[in-house]
């Protein structure tokens, strides 16, 4: 896999060499690595950093130093900070939490707020300054999410109803004509323990990557032909691509903000219906 990526990446780069162009390259989410601890036993090292997971740690430390300075101190007169971290903890519980999970919203906020701003701030990475990629670009962290996602609501639904009539219920939904098993039992293994992480994990990766590969096509472009290129008619075009890419930027931060809230929101509607008697 490696040495394919780096002989994209050197295709990529004879090219532009050859035209002045840039385009993007699948490579991005593959950067090189930054240093390196190894190797172990088999060769491999034991531990590697990228910029990519750089990026993952100064979000990470972020959001930590964010939450830890709005609530170190709380008063009943709240300082800017703290109305801020209310403000983003209140949509939480308020508008998903306790919208979708009602009583039981307390057993799971704490989940739910974590996966919100950890996809929030590892997605809108992707229009921030020196860093200009999203973190969550990359399998491993909405892989890890939905997994938890995954065991979280099967684990509520067992501890809830336990572990066999949980199954019943989601295998053999009550109401459907017994004949229809043969074909609804089939279709409710598959896309309540398959598909639901599945599509948890793809919703997000796509988004960020076709975000990520569409910015980087319009500035570079834009950059060829405003400043590279000698060709007069390119210029138009050139401040097109470079507005174009201004306006994506823009709503790049919609989509950080809307991967985030959906990604939340299913986790909540997966524990609810988990808990809940009727499917």
């Amino acid at each position: 896999m490696e040495e394919v990526l780096n002989s994209d990446k050197a295709n990529v780069l004879a090219a532009s060499s050859e035209d002045g162009f840039s385009p993007p390259s699948i490579a991005e989410f593959f950067p090189p690595k930054l240093f390196e601890i190894g190797p172990d036993f088999l060769g491999q090292p034991l531990f590697a950093m990228t910029r990519i997971n750089l990026i993952m740690i100064i979000m990470t430390v972020a959001l930590l130093t964010f939450f830890y300075f709005a609530f170190r101190k709380p008063s009943v007169v709240p300082t800017k900070i703290q109305s801020l971290g209310e403000i983003f903890l209140d949509f939480v519980r308020v508008h998903i939490s306790e919208e979708v999970l009602g009583h039981q919203a307390k057993r799971f906020n704490l989940l739910l707020t974590t996966m919100f701003f950890m996809v929030l701030a590892f997605s809108i990475t992707g229009i921030l300054p020196l860093m200009h990629i999203a973190a969550s670009s990359v399998i491993a962290i909405p892989l890890i999410l939905a997994l938890a996602s995954y065991v979280v609501f099967n684990y509520a639904g067992a501890k809830q109803h336990g572990l066999v009539h949980y199954l019943q219920l989601n295998l053999f939904p009550p109401g459907v004509p017994k004949p229809l098993y043969v074909l609804v039992t089939p279709i409710e293994l598959v896309s309540t323990f398959i598909f639901r992480p599945a599509t948890l994990t793809i919703r997000l990766v796509a988004n960020m990557i076709a975000g990520h590969m569409l910015l980087v096509l319009f500035y570079s472009g834009a950059n060829y032909m405003l400043l590279v290129s000698d060709s007069l008619l390119l210029k138009p075009f050139g401040v097109f691509s470079f507005l174009a890419g201004f306006a994506f930027t823009l709503f790049e931060i919609l989509v950080a903000f809307l991967q985030a809230y959906i990604f939340t929101l299913l986790t909540a509607v997966y524990i609810s219906g988990a808990v809940s008697e009727e499917h």
